[in-house]
Protein backbone atom coordinates (compact mmCIF):
# COMPACT_ATOMS: atom_id res chain seq x y z
CA UNK A 1 0.00 0.00 0.00
CA UNK A 2 1.38 3.43 -0.92
CA UNK A 3 1.02 6.47 1.33
CA UNK A 4 -1.60 9.00 0.34
CA UNK A 5 -0.49 12.37 -0.97
CA UNK A 6 -2.63 14.50 1.31
CA UNK A 7 -1.96 17.68 -0.67
CA UNK A 8 -3.18 16.08 -3.90
CA UNK A 9 -6.12 14.49 -2.09
CA UNK A 10 -7.22 17.83 -0.67
CA UNK A 11 -6.74 19.54 -4.03
CA UNK A 12 -8.74 16.82 -5.77
CA UNK A 13 -11.61 17.24 -3.34
CA UNK A 14 -11.52 21.01 -3.82
CA UNK A 15 -11.56 20.71 -7.60
CA UNK A 16 -14.35 18.14 -7.40
CA UNK A 17 -16.61 20.59 -5.53
CA UNK A 18 -15.49 23.67 -7.50
CA UNK A 19 -17.44 25.47 -10.19
CA UNK A 20 -15.17 24.16 -12.97
CA UNK A 21 -16.65 21.72 -15.44
CA UNK A 22 -14.89 19.14 -17.59
CA UNK A 23 -16.52 20.67 -20.67
CA UNK A 24 -14.72 23.96 -20.01
CA UNK A 25 -11.39 22.25 -20.66
CA UNK A 26 -9.71 24.31 -17.94
CA UNK A 27 -6.02 25.14 -18.15
CA UNK A 28 -3.62 24.21 -15.35
CA UNK A 29 -3.69 27.84 -14.22
CA UNK A 30 -7.48 27.83 -14.06
CA UNK A 31 -7.46 24.57 -12.11
CA UNK A 32 -4.96 25.92 -9.58
CA UNK A 33 -7.02 29.10 -9.15
CA UNK A 34 -10.26 27.14 -8.70
CA UNK A 35 -8.66 24.85 -6.11
CA UNK A 36 -7.30 27.79 -4.17
CA UNK A 37 -10.59 29.70 -4.26
CA UNK A 38 -12.60 26.64 -3.23
CA UNK A 39 -10.32 25.83 -0.28
CA UNK A 40 -10.42 29.48 0.79
CA UNK A 41 -14.22 29.47 0.61
CA UNK A 42 -15.02 26.07 2.13
CA UNK A 43 -11.91 24.93 3.96
CA UNK A 44 -10.48 21.44 3.69
CA UNK A 45 -13.20 19.87 5.85
CA UNK A 46 -15.94 21.64 3.91
CA UNK A 47 -14.61 20.26 0.64
CA UNK A 48 -14.48 16.73 2.05
CA UNK A 49 -18.03 17.03 3.38
CA UNK A 50 -19.37 18.12 -0.01
CA UNK A 51 -17.54 15.28 -1.76
CA UNK A 52 -19.22 12.80 0.59
CA UNK A 53 -22.58 14.45 0.00
CA UNK A 54 -22.21 14.26 -3.77
CA UNK A 55 -21.21 10.59 -3.67
CA UNK A 56 -24.26 9.92 -1.52
CA UNK A 57 -26.70 11.88 -3.66
CA UNK A 58 -25.26 11.41 -7.16
CA UNK A 59 -22.97 8.36 -7.19
CA UNK A 60 -23.53 7.88 -10.92
CA UNK A 61 -21.97 11.27 -11.74
CA UNK A 62 -19.54 11.57 -8.86
CA UNK A 63 -17.24 8.76 -9.93
CA UNK A 64 -16.42 10.21 -13.35
CA UNK A 65 -15.99 13.70 -11.90
CA UNK A 66 -13.59 12.37 -9.26
CA UNK A 67 -11.53 10.59 -11.91
CA UNK A 68 -11.34 13.83 -13.91
CA UNK A 69 -10.48 15.88 -10.81
CA UNK A 70 -7.66 13.53 -9.79
CA UNK A 71 -6.12 13.58 -13.28
CA UNK A 72 -6.52 17.34 -13.60
CA UNK A 73 -4.86 17.98 -10.23
CA UNK A 74 -1.92 15.74 -11.11
CA UNK A 75 -1.43 17.66 -14.36
CA UNK A 76 -1.91 21.13 -12.86
CA UNK A 77 0.20 20.68 -9.72
CA UNK A 78 2.70 17.95 -10.56
CA UNK A 79 3.41 18.75 -14.16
Amino acid sequence: MTPLDTDDDMRTEALFVSYLQISQQPTPETIRAAVSATVDRLGEHGCAALVAQEFGEHPDCAQSRMIWARRAVKTAFNG
